[in-house]
């Protein structure tokens, strides 16, 4: 089959369209997640939402919808076990995780189904979402993206120093919260893709691969993003061509992929912050300033428009944000 006869099948274009906005949705959360350190909070949550798809096939509710509730509600109990930072917190996180992936196997043969079904959400079946599922997806997905790109000053202020951002008005609880429901969001958006065992690989992934390559948080932001769009999207287009020669998992392949991508970025990555260090200035024990690799090599002087601060014997001239002081002769920052 050509690649256009493919692409015009209607469950084909349907998977494409919840990879995408999966691929988007899944890496802005988790740029948020791994700022803060908790990497595997999406690994958690989708150990709970089994039992939310559990009591949904039990029920005959959207498995959908119950598993972003029971999601949501050990989301927020994870954030806040972790808040309290008791010693015996990571026991307590690991009793829920584990309880919601026994719990959900429990409910599901309580409720008749097979184990088979239940796999479809735990390791995803993305070829066989319908048309719903696909508009709750896309939907869920514009939420999830818009609120961390909208809020991403924020967001980013209380992943980063929660204190400071404390002094400086925010709730941090609140934001916190915030965090730990959009991951949950993300989580179930994501389990028809690639699974509920191998969402956090998602969420992940593509941040780590960014941060090869950036040193921005907004731009790491964006590349996750894309990054994960791309591995998505690849991931189930590849695995749609190879399942004419053997049967190929989507959500496994995407996973690799993202790997794939992580693998041949972290050699670029390592370079560039060599690069960063030796850029780095040094402390001039002789003169006691700093000096860069790259001095400053401009002729400061009375016309030369930067501002001149006298300093002891010398005068400093501020030029880029730093103060220049005459050495031989170059300027060098201190």
């Amino acid at each position: 089959m050509s690649p256009a006869e493919l692409f015009s099948l209607p469950f084909m274009q349907r998977a494409l369209l919840a990879a995408l906005f999966t691929g988007l949705a899944a890496p802005a959360v988790g740029t948020y997640l791994v700022q803060r350190r908790l990497a595997l909070m999406g690994d958690g949550i989708g150990h709970v939402a089994v039992t939310g798809v559990a009591i949904g096939l039990l029920t005959g509710w959207s498995p959908t919808w119950t598993a972003v509730v029971v999601a949501v509600l050990g989301a927020v109990a994870i954030e806040l076990i972790r808040e309290r930072g008791h010693t015996n917190g990571d026991v307590a996180l690991a009793l829920l995780f584990y309880g919601g992936l026994a719990g959900g196997v429990l409910v599901t043969g309580l409720g008749g189904q097979s184990a088979a079904r239940l796999q479809q959400y735990l390791f995803g079946s993305i070829t066989t979402i319908s048309a719903g599922d696909v508009v709750i997806t896309m939907v869920l997905a514009a939420i999830v993206i818009v609120v961390c790109v909208g809020l991403a000053p924020q967001l980013f202020a209380v992943a980063q120093d929660p204190e400071f951002a404390r002094v400086a008005g925010l709730k941090v609880r609140s934001y916190n919260l915030l965090v730990a429901v959009l991951a949950a969001v993300s989580v179930t958006v994501a389990m028809r893709t690639v699974g509920l065992l191998l969402v956090s690989a998602l969420m992940v992934v593509p941040v780590a691969t960014s941060q090869q390559l950036s040193r921005s948080f907004r731009t790491t932001l964006a590349a996750a993003m894309l990054l994960g769009a791309l591995a998505s999207v690849g991931g189930l287009v590849v695995a749609a061509f190879a399942s004419y020669e053997a049967t190929v998992a989507p959500g496994p392949t995407i996973v690799l992929l993202s790997l794939l991508g992580f693998i041949v970025t972290w050699p670029i990555g390592v370079w560039l912050r060599r690069r960063a260090r030796l850029r780095t200035p040094f402390v001039d024990e002789a003169h006691g300033h700093e000096v860069g690799h790259d001095a400053d090599d401009h002729a400061h002087g009375p016309e030369c428009g930067h501002v001149a601060v006298p300093h002891d014997d010398h005068v400093d001239y501020v030029h880029d944000g730093h103060r220049h002081a005459p050495h031989g002769q170059h300027y060098d920052e201190h």
